[in-house]
């Protein structure tokens, strides 16, 4: 019963905390944090699908597997980092260490685990 009423709780925080709005907060560094902590083992078909999407499925599907065991550890401890730095804004604005932001991303479009790109500023003319 405890079991399944923590993964109903995991399940539902991370429901609440995906707005499509995409903001940047404590609370949805928490999200991330839970997420990767819980889902990592999401890696492995996300990075198949996600090489099989760049190089086809003959690379792709054991490049992807090769790369996303090692994820899964990067994962895990990069969900143990901001769910426990979640009050501070580190990175700079809250914002994700990893691409895609969350685990399941990989299923809606693509992403790689790369660091995502820093925003790029406008000079005053």
């Amino acid at each position: 019963m405890a079991r399944q009423l923590a993964a109903f709780v995991v399940l539902l925080v991370m429901l609440v905390l995906t707005p499509p709005a995409r903001a940047q907060t404590a609370m949805r560094k928490v999200g991330r944090g839970l997420a990767g902590m819980t889902t990592s083992v999401l890696e492995v078909p996300g990075n198949m699908v996600a090489e099989t999407r760049a190089q086809g499925p003959g690379i792709g599907i054991p490049l992807g597997f090769v790369k996303g065991l090692g994820m899964i550890v990067v994962r895990t401890l990069v969900g143990v980092y901001e769910f426990v730095t979640a009050p501070l804004p580190a990175p700079s604005g809250y914002r994700p260490i990893l691409r895609p932001e969350f685990p399941w991303d990989y299923f809606s479009g693509g992403g790689s685990a790369a660091p995502p790109e820093k925003p790029k500023r406008s000079r005053p003319h």
